[in-house]
């Protein structure tokens, strides 16, 4: 008999305090907590001390606990009359998986709940103090991947993504940054629009920069990131300089940490 239930939380992009009233007690009532390499240590820290943790981390070409044996456990630990709280960071659904586990969980008759979470592209944002929509610079934004199955090259619609009215926030890209920067300036996108690349934001140890788009992959390559990296592209970017008191000055490097 099912008598358990998972709960599929969003821990958002690192900051404790970012974390929203509902994925607190959903932590708080866990027996037990399955939870991915980049939840931070302060998120952690509200666990209950009794209840058990399971880490699943994954990292680019790298992942010792396959998706579909994260399923299982899920389904085998609800299945033992236990609160099982899946921590994921940002929010489930965005480039979380989050749906594949509640489609496995549907399957098998697990009570499933998904608490949303602040994704990475808003904790970021906000954190850097750019807007990722605004009058006269971007009237839409638009999240992609920039990772892929091994071998298979990135399925992207170039096209749309190179809109100079649109900000772009790509997760997952810092491998594929070469090609995604071609791809871009190839279909129309300028060189010099402004991006920045940003690790471990909204964290005590959050690191960024920003560059021209034609310098992102160079400048990303050799700036010491712990982490992945989250890269904002478009002109919403330069309300980041205007802040710092530096104007358009994007011609050269600008290291903002």
């Amino acid at each position: 008999m099912v008598a358990g239930k998972v709960l599929l939380v969003g821990a958002g992009p690192g900051d404790p305090d970012l974390l929203t009233i509902k994925a607190v007690r959903a932590i708080e009532t866990a027996d037990v907590v399955v939870y991915d390499r980049l939840i931070s240590d302060e998120v952690l820290k509200l666990i209950p001390k009794g209840a058990a943790r399971i880490c699943v981390g994954k990292q680019a070409g790298h992942h010792p606990v396959p998706q579909s044996e994260i399923n299982r456990q899920l389904v085998a630990l609800a299945r033992k009359n236990r609160v099982v709280v899946r921590l994921k960071g940002g929010d489930p659904y965005i480039f979380g998986r989050g749906c594949e586990e509640a489609i496995e969980l549907e399957r098998a008759g697990i009570p499933c709940e998904v608490i949303p979470g602040i994704t990475a592209a808003q904790g970021c944002a906000a954190s850097l103090r750019v807007p990722l929509t605004h009058r006269g610079l971007a009237t839409g934004v638009r999240y992609v991947t920039g990772h892929c199955r091994d071998g298979e090259p990135l399925d992207l619609d170039w096209a749309s993504l190179a809109d100079p009215s649109t900000t772009l926030v790509i997760y997952m890209g810092l491998a594929n940054i070469n090609e995604i920067v071609r791809q871009l300036i190839a279909h129309g996108l300028p060189g010099d629009t402004p991006a920045l690349a940003v690790s471990q934001g909204t964290t005590r140890d959050e690191r960024k920069i920003r560059a021209p788009l034609v310098q992102l992959p160079a400048t990303a390559r050799t700036t010491d990131f712990a982490g992945p990296i989250l890269f904002i592209i478009g002109r919403v970017v330069d309300m980041a300089a205007q802040r710092e008191g530096e104007g358009h000055a994007l011609g050269a490097l600008a290291v903002v940490a």
